[in-house]
């Protein structure tokens, strides 16, 4: 992984993957869905010497950000999403605070971003994939120099994001997620929304949405 260093947290209330991709040399770091709970992140950035120069968020839905306007205002720290994603991210309702979660909350980027586009955040280089399935404005974050791929809610381990919510589509998802396994490299570290981490490798082994599956 080069110089990065990856920390992460499980916060919120379904156990949301919380990363902060740490940069050896300098220390520079992106807080990626902050979910939950900024104190624990704050916490978790002191215990590893971090400094954070930015949030990037995958999608809008309130267990990815619920923290990330609570370290934008605290940390002054720019928010990262794709293009289009804020009006998901506004609405309680679409993005499941209300109808989900039972509370309210909205967020909205500072900085959209589109496909293709190559970040330089940390010192790292971040190539946004535009990923939709999970919602229309789902995105992944790629350090190909680092060899790790964020994969938010579109590629888990053996499994992907759901469908079933506003913006989501069957359709858009498997495309996404054979768009990965195609174009990213197989010894690429997978950073999921949820649960575990995962390989390229792995995942066109044994994905159910891949077309070499061997299920």
């Amino acid at each position: 992984m080069g110089k990065c260093e990856v920390h992460s947290e499980v916060l919120g209330i379904v156990g949301t993957n919380v990363y902060l991709l740490t940069n050896k040399e300098t220390s520079e770091a992106v807080i990626i869905d902050p979910a939950d709970d900024a104190d624990s992140i704050v916490r978790l950035c002191d215990k590893t010497g971090s400094v954070p120069v930015a949030i990037l968020l995958t999608h809008g839905h309130f267990d990815h950000m619920g923290a990330a306007e609570e370290l934008a205002r605290d940390l002054e720290l720019p928010i990262y999403a794709y293009s289009g994603e804020n009006a998901l991210m506004r609405d309680p309702w679409a993005n499941g605070s209300a109808s989900l979660a039972g509370f309210r909350t909205s967020c909205t980027a500072d900085r959209e971003v589109t496909e293709g586009q190559m970040l330089r955040l940390a010192g790292f280089k971040i190539k946004v994939l535009h990923t939709p399935g999970h919602t229309a404005g789902s995105c992944c974050y790629y350090l190909p120099e680092e060899k790790i791929l964020v994969s938010g809610d579109t590629l888990f381990r053996g499994s992907y994001g759901r469908t079933d919510l506003e913006t989501g589509s069957d359709a858009a998802i498997v495309r996404s997620v054979r768009r990965l396994l195609k174009e990213i490299p197989d010894d690429t570290l997978v950073l999921p929304g949820h649960m575990g981490h995962t390989t390229i490798a792995f995942e066109k082994k044994y994905n159910p949405l891949s077309e070499t599956s061997a299920w």
